[in-house]
């Protein structure tokens, strides 16, 4: 008999391929697209109603309508009172949850198979139902304000705020930055005008669980006579800020607020999939690049981080930390410094082998679990892809070269375009 020694790892083996479950896709009475990922080994159930975000309908006084629409939706219907909307999903183990993007909103229910029925007709009330109390959204609007007041003295916060604005631009959705003037300009009468026709915009309904036919019909019958509003997707073009630093000076702060970023391009580009392992190595992870220079070897952080947001349109790429604030023009010259570094110097063999496979340990992490499955498909299905791309993308994790990361480096990041926000 084989006896294992478990002193010893198992060895790591890397996949030659991925194989993923594609979802079912039915199209509603109202022409509403229902996405199903069908999982019998687990009971739980989520289902997704995901609209278009929809800032670009209102004007930008109302840039807080949809955020009080969304998250006023459990303050009360009418057939139950927010806390027996409250206890009627704690009784049936259910929870209601918020979704909320740059392009995209909605509402999530996770439930069981067996109070799945029961649970539905309620949730489904939410979108067409909700009242808006004008007692609850009086407490709500000063909870509002009192964030909005917190996020201005946050560098952190802060710091968010004014790289969205200046990587969008004033009058983009997207740079909104919230005020206490437009907490005051949301009234009773907004919200309902709004939710009765702009709120459901284009939705899309995902669900994944242990779920037969005849509940998906159940589901399809359910929403099926929603009423929605046609796609109202803006073509506005991003306004970047003309100036290469924007700077808001704290005389108090201790630490410094640093983000530097640029627009990237879509994951349909060719190109993605290199620029995905060029941010990782710089500082997509814990032992990134700017880990160990600027947290580990000088000090100046406890934690510095880049990452790729997804856009329809145009990807962005970010990076963030909070450093010492006599440092912070420091930290920023060593950003540089290490792009560069990619962008000219060849990744050595044993980094680039240690690399390889976190990537791809990480790439297969993000499909451990069912629920992970619908958040994968949605991902791709916004861009306008299919699960070939995940297929390419264990391919390219599987065989880049480091001339391919320099190359995609000196293409794509160009110090020049790059803004700089310190708040501190």
């Amino acid at each position: 008999m084989t006896v294992l020694d478990r002193s010893k790892a198992p060895d790591f083996q890397i996949p030659e391929h991925i194989e993923l479950i594609k979802p079912e896709k039915r199209t509603l009475k109202n022409g509403v697209p229902l996405y199903f990922i069908h999982t019998p080994e687990i009971d739980a159930i989520k289902l997704e109603v995901i609209t278009e975000s929809n800032k670009q309908l209102l004007p930008e006084e109302d840039g807080l309508i949809p955020f009080f629409a969304l998250h006023m939706l459990l303050e009360g219907t009418k057939t139950m009172s927010s806390p027996e909307l409250d206890n009627f999903f704690d009784h049936y183990a259910s929870e209601v949850d918020i979704i909320s993007s740059f392009e995209q909103q909605g509402v999530s229910l996770l439930t069981t198979k067996k109070h799945f029925g029961k649970v539905l007709p309620i949730f489904r009330s939410l979108l067409t139902e909700a009242i808006f109390p004008e007692k609850e959204l009086e407490k709500r609007k000063s909870q509002k304000a009192l964030t909005i007041a917190i996020q201005h003295d946050q560098n952190s916060s802060r710091a968010n705020q004014l790289y969205r604005k200046a990587l969008f631009g004033d009058d983009h959705p997207y740079g909104f930055v919230a005020e206490e003037r437009h907490v005051n300009g949301v009234n009773r009468e907004k919200l309902i005008q709004y939710y009765e026709d702009k709120f459901l915009v284009s939705p899309e309904i995902f669900v994944i669980g242990n779920l037969n036919s005849f509940e998906i019909d159940e589901i399809a019958e359910t929403f099926g006579n929603l009423t929605v509003a046609p796609s109202a997707k803006s073509m506005d073009q991003f306004i970047i800020w003309p100036e290469k630093r924007l700077t808001e000076f704290k005389e108090k702060a201790v630490q410094s607020s640093i983000r530097m970023g640029q627009h990237l391009i879509p994951k349909t580009h060719p190109d993605y999939h290199a620029l995905t392992v060029f941010n990782t190595i710089l500082g997509g992870y814990f032992g990134s690049r700017l880990i160990k220079n600027i947290r580990e070897d000088k000090g100046h952080t406890y934690g510095i981080y880049s990452s790729i947001g997804s856009l329809e349109k145009s990807d962005y790429w970010v990076v963030m930390a909070d450093v010492q604030k006599d440092f912070a023009d420091d930290v920023i010259n060593e950003v540089y410094l290490e792009i560069e570094k990619l962008k000219s110097t060849p990744i050595e063999k044993e980094e680039l082998e240690i690399f390889r496979n976190y990537m791809i340990g990480h790439f297969l992490s993000n499909f451990s679990n069912a629920f992970d499955l619908i958040n994968r498909f949605k991902s791709i299905h916004y861009a306008g892809l299919d699960y070939d791309f995940y297929e390419s993308q264990l391919q390219y994790f599987r065989s880049f070269t480091p001339e391919q990361i320099m190359e995609v480096g000196q293409k794509y990041f160009d110090n020049k375009n790059i803004i700089e926000v310190i708040v501190g």
